[in-house]
């Protein structure tokens, strides 16, 4: 019965997610836009409709639970096909990453900390709430600096710009961003319980991430699992799943976000044309991408479906401007001075604005380690629906712009030089 009860809720799942899609298309967003949103009303909705009885019913935890591994996986295995691609198509340079990476971080986290000193200064203790003074403000600080990495990597796929090196640079900068993003956040939650442990966890967690990627690659590159992957694909698609989400898993288990462990792992994968694992990835990536609107709508209904508060319109909109002007600013600035065109900088400062499901995590984080409030989270909800929302439209509105070619000037060819 409860493989059952597991199945009807999956299929209802799946179904308010296509409906979110379809919606998001008629209002030219990007699917995952509508996926997200059908995930953040489908909890309140039940509950305002049904009330508590009737949602525990429908959706008790030990099922909400096996839902959210479901989604989970989905996830990883999307991530594992997304990763391997950025191998195997564009690779962009380092320094560009480096600039990208930093402009997009560090600005980001000044603007969070000004609008943590902004709470501190002008709000009562019903934003503010009790945590330490250094946990809140990098709690804040960090809330403001996310990229959305799976959101961002399905507005990248839907606009084909995963081919190009613009949607490469950006999607390889925004991994690196999740990542310290992941470990300042194991850091301020240390921080407000008194603990330094979990950052240590994290740490580890990123080197165990490490160790079995290269583990990975080394039994891929075997010549029994060149045979296995040629004569039974199949096999070798459900051996390099069941690898990627345990690997994933292990190190979300230890403190480190299971992006990351996806993201090694794809990359650990042998790249090119004529590797044998390229139609193997794929086959992983078309598995992971129909589960993912599982993972939207579960977060969505265990994130949001209870949390309420209120909070002031002054501190919506000096949220909403330090979170679009700390991420667009950095972007475009690290993206110009890794040596990028305008037109391309532009793009990647739009699309370092996208938050998304990333933020959603890192507020639920907060919010239950009692360093953020519920009138503060909700306030940080608002600004990532809308960051992440204004993304597609922004970039619409790049494309009809003519990209103009700077002039090649004396002083730029001794630069280059």
């Amino acid at each position: 019965m409860s493989v059952v009860h597991l199945l009807a809720v999956l299929i209802s799942v799946l179904a308010a997610a296509h409906a979110g899609r379809v919606l998001a298309r008629r209002l030219r967003q990007p699917e995952v836009i509508g996926e997200i949103t059908a995930g953040l009303l489908a909890g309140p909705a039940v509950l305002a409709l049904f009330g508590r009885t009737t949602f525990d019913a429908v959706l008790p935890q030990a099922v909400l639970g096996d839902l959210k591994l479901v989604g989970e996986a989905g996830l990883i295995l999307f991530l594992v096909g997304l990763a391997h691609h950025l191998q195997t198509t564009a690779r962009p340079d380092r320094r560009a990453v480096a600039w990208v990476t930093a402009g997009a971080l560090l600005v980001p986290l000044l603007c969070g900390t000004v609008f943590a000193v902004w709470i501190i200064v002008f709000e009562d203790t019903s934003i503010r709430g009790q945590a330490s003074v250094p946990a809140f403000v990098l709690m804040v600080a960090i809330t403001l600096s996310i990229s959305a990495v799976p959101v961002m990597a399905r507005m990248i796929t839907e606009r084909r710009m995963h081919r190009s090196s613009t949607g490469s640079l950006t999607l390889t900068s925004a991994v690196v961003i999740d990542t310290v993003g992941w470990l300042l956040l194991t850091l301020a939650l240390c921080l407000s319980s008194g603990s330094l442990g979990g950052f240590g966890h994290s740490l580890l967690a990123l080197a165990l991430a490490v160790v079995c990627g290269l583990a990975i690659r080394a039994a891929m590159l075997t010549s029994a699992a060149q045979r296995l992957c040629e004569r039974t694909p199949r096999t070798a698609a459900v051996t390099l799943g069941v690898a990627a989400i345990g690997v994933a898993l292990s190190v979300e288990h230890l403190g480190m976000t299971a992006i990351v462990g996806a993201a090694v792992v794809g990359m650990a994968v042998p790249k090119g044309p004529t590797s044998p694992w390229t139609p193997v990835v794929a086959s992983v990536a078309r598995t992971g991408q129909a589960l993912v609107p599982v993972f939207f709508v579960v977060t969505g209904v265990t994130v949001f479906g209870e949390h309420r508060g209120s909070a002031g319109w002054q501190l919506f909109a000096v949220a909403i401007a330090l979170g679009m002007g700390g991420k667009m600013a950095g972007g475009y600035l690290g993206a110009r001075l890794g040596g990028q065109s305008a037109h391309s900088s532009r793009q990647i400062a739009v699309l370092m604005n996208t938050r998304g499901l990333t933020e959603l995590i890192v507020l639920q984080a907060g919010l239950a380690s009692g360093v953020l409030t519920p009138p503060l989270t909700l306030v940080l909800v608002v600004m990532a629906l809308l960051t992440t929302a204004m993304t597609e439209p922004l970039l619409r509105l790049l494309d009809r712009r003519p990209v103009v070619a700077a002039p090649v000037t004396l002083a730029s060819q001794a630069v280059a030089q």
